[in-house]
Order: C-alpha cells, then sequence, then structure tokens
C-alpha cells in the first residue's frame, strides 16, 4: 500500500538480483516434501529416493547448458558467488600467475581473484562495452602466465551481452581457460558450454538459482571432473570422503567431495524442475518475449525529460538510468512508496563499472561518504531489469511516473527524509510503517 493510503498492484523490476518462484514447480515442490529425506546417508526408502533424485538432478542442470557429463561435474553451491570462490581455490593459482578479468564484472567475479593470482582488468569503451582488443592484447602480452580469462555473459548494470564463445577462442589460444559467471545470462539465453573439443568450449560456468525462478539457496558451478580431483576441497567433513583413518584421507568423487555436509536438495530439486520446465516453455521464446519487453521498455524511457539510459546492444533485459534532478536512492524511494515498483539503486555490487559509466574518477569523498553512512550521495543509479512475466503495460506505469516526477521533482523531494538508520530515503509521513507491520506480523506472529 503506496503512503498515498490506496492500494495498487505491485511491480516488480528487480529481477536481475532474484526472481520469484514458479508456481507449477511449488506445487511439485509441495509433493515431494513428503518423500524428503537427507542424502546419501540413510538406508530407508525415503532416503534412497532422495538421494537418487538428487543425484539425477544434477545431470538434468548440467543438460539445460550443454555440459558433457563424461568430463564434467556439476557442484552444487549457495549462489554464483559461492561458486566463483571455489574455482578461485580449487584452480590452485600461484600468486605469480594472472587471471585476466575486465571492468564490467560483478564484485563476485574480481573480489575472489585479488587473494589467489595477479589479477589484470580488461578495459571497456564509452558505452560499456567490453574491448575484445584489450582481452587479445592482455591475453598476448601475459602469455604463457595466464591461467583464466573470467568474465561475465551477461552484465547486471547494463544487460550487455559478452560473445562468450569468442572469448573462450581467444583464451583457447592463448593456452588458458574461460570462466563465464552466466548469473544474468543463463536466465535469459538459451546457452550451450559447447563440446571440449570446440575451440569456443566454456571450461567453467557459474549462475544462480534464485536469478532463474528458483529462490531456494541453490548455485551451480559447472567444470572438468579432473579440477576438482586434484588437491583438497576448501570445505571437508561429513560427505567428501568414502574412507578416513588416522593417517590417511581417501575422497569422494567429485562432486560429492564439494559438496561438504548435508546440501541443499530442496534447492537442487527445484532448480532442475524449474529448468525442466522452462525447457519446455521454450529458452528462444522467453528470449525474443524479452527482447521485444526491453526494447519497448527503452524507447518508452528514451522519451522521458531528463533521462541518462547507460550501456548498449546487445543486452538482456537489464536498464540502468538516472533521471536529472532526482538522487538515485530518492528516485527508487519515490517509486516504492508512491508507485508500488520495486526497483534497484545504487551501484548493483559492481562498483568500478559504474564509476566508469557515470566518467567518474576513485575519490576519497567515497571514503568518507561511506564512514558517515550517507551512501545515498555516493553516485550510482537507478535500475529496471525485466523477466518474462512481465509485461507492456508495467513499463507503461513506470513511464508515466517517472514523467510525472521529471515534470515537478522538487515536489516528491520534500515528501522524504534520507534515514541514517536505515540506510535510504523514507518517507517523512511514516504511516507506510503500520502497513510493513501488518505483513510483518501476518508472517512472524504465528504461533
Amino acid at each position: 500500500m503506496p503512503i498515498t493510503g490506496r492500494k495498487k498492484g505491485y511491480i516488480y523490476f528487480d529481477n536481475a538480483a532474484s526472481t520469484p518462484a514458479l508456481i507449477p514447480v511449488l506445487n511439485e515442490l509441495n509433493d515431494y516434501l513428503e518423500w524428503y529425506s537427507g542424502v546419501h546417508r540413510g538406508t530407508g526408502f525415503k532416503s534412497l529416493l532422495s538421494s537418487s533424485i538428487y543425484d539425477d538432478c544434477h545431470d538434468i542442470i548440467g543438460q539445460f547448458v550443454g555440459a558433457d557429463l563424461s568430463r564434467d561435474t556439476v557442484v552444487m553451491v549457495k549462489n554464483t558467488s559461492e561458486a566463483i570462490n571455489k574455482l578461485s581455490y580449487r584452480l590452485q593459482l600461484k600468486p605469480t600467475d594472472i587471471v585476466i578479468t575486465t571492468d564490467m564484472e560483478h564484485h563476485s567475479n574480481d573480489l575472489p581473484w585479488r587473494f589467489r593470482a595477479r589479477v589484470e582488468y580488461a578495459g571497456i569503451n564509452e558505452e560499456g562495452i567490453l574491448d575484445i582488443n584489450d582481452v587479445k592484447q592482455r591475453l598476448y602480452k601475459n602469455y604463457p602466465r595466464t591461467k583464466l580469462l573470467a568474465v561475465c555473459g551477461a552484465s547486471n548494470v547494463t544487460g550487455h551481452i559478452n560473445d562468450v564463445h569468442l572469448l573462450a577462442e581467444m583464451a583457447h589460444e592463448f593456452g588458458c581457460s574461460i570462466l563465464v559467471d552466466g548469473a544474468q545470462l543463463v536466465p535469459h539465453q538459451p546457452f550451450a558450454m559447447k563440446a571440449h573439443d570446440d575451440p569456443q568450449h566454456i571450461d567453467y560456468l557459474a549462475f544462480s538459482g534464485h536469478k532463474i525462478y528458483c529462490p531456494f539457496g541453490s548455485g551451480v558451478l559447472i567444470g572438468p571432473k579432473d579440477t576438482f580431483t586434484s588437491g583438497f576441497p576448501e570445505y571437508s567433513g561429513g560427505g567428501t570422503v568414502k574412507l578416513v583413518m588416522q593417517d590417511k584421507i581417501f575422497w569422494a568423487e567429485p562432486p560429492d567431495r564439494e559438496e561438504a555436509g548435508s546440501p541443499n536438495v530442496i534447492g537442487t530439486y527445484t532448480l532442475a524442475r524449474t529448468l525442466s520446465y522452462l525447457n519446455k516453455l521454450g529458452m528462444e521464446n522467453l528470449a525474443e518475449y524479452e527482447e521485444d519487453l526491453g526494447n519497448y521498455a527503452l524507447e518508452r524511457l528514451g522519451k522521458i525529460k531528463g533521462i541518462t539510459i547507460y550501456g548498449s546492444k546487445p543486452r538482456v533485459a537489464v536498464i540502468s538510468f538516472n533521471l536529472e534532478g532526482v538522487p538515485h536512492a530518492l528516485l527508487g524511494a519515490i517509486l516504492c512508496f508512491e508507485a508500488g515498483i520495486g526497483v534497484r539503486t545504487g551501484c548493483f555490487c559492481a562498483q568500478n563499472y559504474v564509476r566508469k559509466l557515470l566518467r567518474l574518477p576513485e575519490s576519497e569523498q567515497y571514503l568518507q561518504l561511506f564512514e558517515s553512512n550517507r551512501m545515498d550521495k555516493i553516485p550510482g543509479m537507478v535500475r529496471i531489469s525485466l523477466a518474462a512475466y512481465n509485461t507492456r503495460e508495467e513499463i507503461d506505469e513506470l513511464a508515466r511516473w517517472l514523467q510525472k516526477i521529471a515534470a515537478n521533482p522538487y515536489e516528491y523531494r520534500r515528501r522524504y527524509r534520507y534515514s541514517t538508520a536505515q540506510g535510504s530515503y523514507i518517507p517523512v509521513d511514516m504511516s507506510y510503517q503500520k502497513e510493513i507491520d501488518r505483513v510483518y506480523k501476518r508472517f512472524m506472529s504465528r504461533k
């Protein structure tokens, strides 16, 4: 319920962060829960059934992205961030090794490499598009010390799609592997890792269930089994071993040795069922619809006075922008509390990329703002990210509100104040809190 006091339908435009679950899959989950049990240890019927289902789900997930299950393993983790961190450990990099990544990466495909190797960043142009020639030059300059090219399939800021198969061919030419952060690409486009003997083969792929209609704490890392059979897993314990003696450990085969403890059976099951459902709908159909919707959004938003849209095509339906005269954090609050539209504001865990798109250098001022808890004053953007269930009518509603705000920004600004306690803008009129409390009690006060 917006601060106007009138109820209205909620519009969710934050799918790049997390997507809702599919109702048919929720129904399947409810049926399966009656048979749920721990896996790989128990001898009861439910455990045997759940073990078979859990193992088969790995194969279904791998097949969705064209993995070669005779040579690749599918390791279940919590999310893409954990997948990339796991790979950074399992590659057994040395401080003198080089990892090439890019200026357009999410922090999750940047920070893990900084602690394992020397990192170089391939540049971008003024529109935020990856400079392919810079990638090639860095591969050439650092041959043969480069061990990995780590690149996003699609940006979570601009939606820009990288030609990862071309990049794979370049990486292999210079004797290094490629990791694709597929968190923003796999949910929106058909994707194939390709055969191992194909020069365009993707060596490693990571993606998250919660960005592909499966918010149940599952993520995926896919790569050659050989990567996970040498050295020690970073987590050890239950399920990772075959035999433990006082002075010797016999490790299990992957993926078991990489999935320490009781695994997320529910998350793995629902991800496999979600991918099966999407296959039935046809990823090509979803991609075509989302492309049309994204183009429509770009057209409608582009007509709004004072708006700046970042990025270029080809892109998935992720669009970041700023509106003249309205700070990004305030604009997000207005859309939330008055329009009932959920967006994302800030730097989207890609601060380096956002600064470059805004053409702003790093500054000590950012540190001062951070220390005073005024993150709202650090430059950023507003982001909408669309999914297959969004509609043109929802885009029209967003455009209508942005036009209203752009026409009289002061009228909206005076209704809000910045709360350092919450780290965000909130309405001066606190009546909205009653609605939050009401819904909170609905879920948290049940006995």
